[in-house]
């Protein structure tokens, strides 16, 4: 295992160059001091994880792990981040090229614990049977290329409202939609909305992309035979409980995955894992599995599909401290009605607030209910 550290030494525990030597002689640490430093070591040599420090003298670090992966796509990127408040949130460009963020400061233990984790996240989703089973799908669902396209606007600095409501009415069909949604009660305010450019100011761009993501996604025909109305009633609200969960600096990220956590489910040949295995015989791929390829396939953020991989057993994930895994976990089984892993928020130190997040959903289903 070749790991590359990429920035000030000093953001490091002192102790991981031994902590990694003790896991065998084919784990090793290198150093590079700045970004052009660690694209030529990566590209005259594979690297199986490279750490960028929260900032580098030549580089942005999100500049360096987007070339890092156009050389080597199988790298682990991982992205440290100062985060004096305990809320900081990764920069947009960041998410999309790092598969891990880890707050400073930061242990031996935890490097090696997220390595591990996202090790086993990509043998699932490079798993041959995953790859057999989603092959015999005659029509894979496209990417949403409406969600893409105001992602990137969203990235662009100069971004206003009046752009990405130009964005969202280039499909009728789509526009019609998010119209329609941000009307529902899961996002009035009981005041009616009829202008694009209005329901963007009023709802926020990140918010009124999910509601774009929400409309592609669920009209999304793959022979499924799933309830499509059920499905978005339950993901919309959990959605909205997983943004209330979290802080801000990740509310985005959690409702995103809590609206796709049961994507898999409009695949055809999955199980679905709501339900008993009846027979032991059963090969098919769970859908939260398969959902989470169809995820990576898309090239959506990597925090995004290991929330929709573990959302049904968090336990998987080795991340010690409650974040998106965990928030979906919480905001799909109350929006379920399923039962939460108390002993997994217990091990976090969490499970104080359930009742909190209940009250939360309770009042979610109750105004909808109440709108209908």
């Amino acid at each position: 295992m070749r790991i590359l550290y990429v920035g000030d030494t000093a953001c490091l525990p002192e102790d991981l160059s031994d902590y990694i030597g003790d896991m065998g002689d084919e784990w090793k640490v290198e150093f590079a001091a700045d970004g052009n430093a660690a694209i030529f070591a990566v590209a005259n040599s594979p690297v199986d994880v490279i750490l960028t420090g929260p900032t580098l003298p030549d580089l942005p670090p999100s500049t360096l792990l987007g070339q890092v992966r156009t050389l080597r796509p199988e790298t682990i990127r991982i992205a440290l981040l100062e985060n004096s408040d305990g809320n900081a949130a990764p920069p947009i460009k960041l998410i999309g090229v790092a598969h891990r963020f880890l707050p400073l400061p930061l242990s031996s233990e935890t490097v090696l614990e997220s390595i591990h984790s996202l090790e086993e996240l990509r043998d699932l989703l490079d798993s041959p049977r995953l790859r057999r089973v989603i092959g015999r799908v005659e029509h894979l669902p496209s990417p949403p290329h409406l969600y893409f396209a105001l992602t990137r606007a969203l990235e662009e600095d100069d971004g206003n409202s009046t752009d990405i409501a130009k964005i969202v009415a280039g499909d009728p069909a789509i526009a019609a939609k998010v119209l329609q949604l941000c009307n529902s009660a899961y996002f009035s305010n009981g005041r009616a909305n009829t202008d694009l450019r209005a329901a963007v100011t009023r709802l926020g761009l990140a918010t009124l992309r999910d509601l774009v993501l929400a409309s592609e996604v669920f009209s999304i025909k793959t022979g499924s035979n799933v309830d499509r109305a059920a499905l978005q009633h339950r993901s919309l609200i959990a959605s909205r409980l997983a943004a209330r969960i979290l802080p801000h600096s990740s509310a985005e990220l959690g409702a995103t995955a809590a609206l796709l956590a049961d994507i898999g489910l409009l695949l055809p040949g999955v199980r679905d894992e709501r339900e008993p295995m009846t027979d032991e015989n059963d090969d098919r791929p769970g859908h939260t599995e398969a959902g989470a390829y169809l995820l990576g396939l898309w090239g959506l953020p990597m925090p995004i599909v290991e929330a929709v991989a573990f959302h049904r057993q968090p336990q998987r994930s080795s991340l010690r401290s409650f974040w998106v895994p965990g928030a979906v976990h919480v905001a799909g089984a109350l929006a379920g009605n399923e039962k939460v892993d108390e002993s997994y928020l217990q091990s976090l130190g969490v499970l104080h607030q359930l009742d909190s997040w209940k009250s939360m959903a309770d009042n979610l289903v109750d105004r909808v209910a109440d709108a209908a």
